[in-house]
């Protein structure tokens, strides 16, 4: 049996926010926030939900 995905609660908030704000981003940035805080601290997890900000954390950090 395969784990839950740990940021899947984050990414089901994000889609809700979206879809009850016709999808202008500006309005969800909160629950955007913990989206990718949620992926930061399980960082090395195989998250599903977490695949668009891991690769987010990769360019920033090649900018540094």
């Amino acid at each position: 049996m395969s784990q839950k995905d740990p940021c899947q609660k984050q990414a089901c908030a994000i889609q809700k926010c979206l879809q009850a704000n016709k999808y202008v981003e500006s309005r969800c940035e909160d629950v955007i926030r913990a989206m990718r805080k949620c992926c930061e601290a399980h960082r090395g997890v195989n998250s599903v939900c977490c695949s668009g900000f891991v690769k987010e954390f990769k360019a920033t950090e090649e900018k540094t």
